[in-house]
């Protein structure tokens, strides 16, 4: 399991394992090569080896010959939004994400603020499997010059897209958990800008990870447990990146990361509406296929095209540009407004979950109940991309000849039938297979899964 993960955007390993100072130093250089020594921005979380990362990128970008705005300790979506504001040709981010501890990442970003496209991406590898780099003489080295102020600039952006003073206002408690991750110097600015009285967890930038890192319901106790006795409205929890998110309402109820884009294209849809907003193309939500039907209840509802691609954030935020949609996301907590950034962006889900808060003076309590809510189970198996293709075959064939039975072949085979649906894909950055089951009743969420694992087993 510590093999190198090499995608069209970036590289994940484990550090010193699989991720050396070699792999760091290639990439970086085959990404300086691919920029023919343009301006980059560089930023990275606070685990204990994105100094070490940081610094051999660094190095490469500056033989390379690259401008690099080096931004610091920065959320990956913050770096995004900023590459268009500094006229960037790109960035590279370095952070683990929501991985665990031992794990980090350097991430592609191209000249829009999105993760690189895999044309592009493909060239960036290919150089670095070629080892062709650039490398500049000593004249001609790049340079770099250290860059502060930013968040201040984002935050203003944001304003633009919200209803800042209906936040300002409402003077919410909020809990904020970063997990020790990139967002810690920025959540107190944050919650000044919209009058917020902020409770940080785990709030100090630390090497090592206060909880796991994937934000969801079993590593938000701590936050449950606490959220009612102080009073708060809301609380946040973050991936070390702050791509991701998932919340815990004002009784202590750790929500599914399933319903941190489902609120918000409740509120969103409903905002539209209110608007008396005509043009369908407006309404546009595009998902994956493995997010909770719970979107599409939404998006039926609202009488709002739903367009389902790929999963993984370079795939959703692509299609949602290309069909100018309203809103993209997936039910692993991550949301993209295309109007504000082509990212995954932590801070805009605060902002927006506040905002429908604020709108519909309801708790987030309420707002969860509002919605249709289904059982969910997932489930990864061990799996090469060879078994993995003939496990989908046979899931095909055991679950897709049931009466009533619709198959896609979109990302993976998803099976659907009226009570709920089935989803099996093979990772894209590991050698799993990914299953996801989710029904009416929880009986039946389980059981479709169980035997969705019988079938990747190949056990009778």
């Amino acid at each position: 399991m510590d093999s190198l993960r090499l995608a069209s955007f970036g590289v994940r390993g484990r550090v010193g394992a699989s991720l050396t100072p070699r792999v760091i130093l290639d990439f970086a250089a085959a990404f300086g090569a691919y920029l023919n020594g343009g301006r980059v921005l560089l930023g990275r979380d606070t685990r204990y080896s994105s100094p070490m990362l940081h610094d051999a990128a660094l190095s490469s970008l500056l033989a390379a010959g690259c401008e690099v705005l080096d931004f610091g300790i920065c959320p990956t979506p913050v770096l995004q939004y900023c590459v268009r504001n500094y006229e960037a040709d790109g960035a590279l981010s370095i952070s683990g994400g929501h991985k665990n501890a031992g794990w980090n990442t350097l991430t592609l970003i191209d000249r829009q603020g999105a993760f690189l496209e895999p044309v592009s991406g493909e060239h960036v590898l290919e150089l670095f499997h070629a080892g062709d780099f650039k490398r500049c003489n000593w004249q001609n080295m790049g340079t770099v010059k250290e860059t502060t102020g930013f968040f201040e600039t984002y935050l203003d952006d944001l304003e633009q897209h919200i209803d800042a003073e209906k936040l300002r206002k409402a003077h919410f408690t909020v809990l904020i958990d970063p997990v020790g991750g990139a967002g810690c110097p920025f959540i107190e600015p944050f919650a000044r800008r919209f009058n917020l009285k902020l409770i940080p967890i785990n709030a100090t930038p630390a090497g090592y990870l206060a909880r796991e890192a994937e934000p969801r319901p079993r590593s938000a106790l701590q936050m449950a447990g606490i959220i009612s006795h102080v009073n708060g409205n809301v609380g946040f929890l973050h991936s070390s990146d702050f791509a991701k998110t998932s919340l815990v309402t004002e009784t202590g109820e750790p929500a599914s990361e399933e319903y941190t884009f489902a609120i918000i294209a409740q509120h969103l849809l409903n905002r539209i509406v209110g608007s008396d907003a005509k043009s369908d193309l407006s309404k546009t939500i595009v998902t994956n296929a493995c997010t909770t039907r719970t979107i599409d209840d939404i998006a039926a509802r609202h009488h709002a095209p739903l367009i389902k691609g790929r999963a993984g954030q370079a795939h959703i935020v692509a299609k949602a540009m290309d069909e100018q949609a309203t809103l993209g996301g997936e039910g692993s907590g991550n949301i993209v407004l295309p109007a504000f950034t082509p990212a995954y962006d932590g801070f805009l889900v605060m902002a927006l979950i506040l905002e429908a808060m604020a709108h519909s003076g309801e708790p987030l309590s309420s707002l969860l109940n509002d919605l249709p809510r289904y059982h969910i189970v997932k489930n990864d198996r061990r799996c090469g991309s060879r078994a993995a293709y003939y496990a989908q075959e046979r899931l095909k064939e055991g679950f897709g000849s049931e009466p009533g039975a619709e198959v896609s072949l979109t990302d993976g085979i998803r099976v659907d039938w009226e009570d709920g649906w089935i989803h099996a894909r093979p990772s894209h950055t590991q050698k799993t297979m990914r299953v996801i089951s989710e029904a009416v009743t929880r009986e039946e969420a389980v059981a479709r899964a169980e035997r969705a694992m019988r079938i990747i087993e190949h056990r009778p």
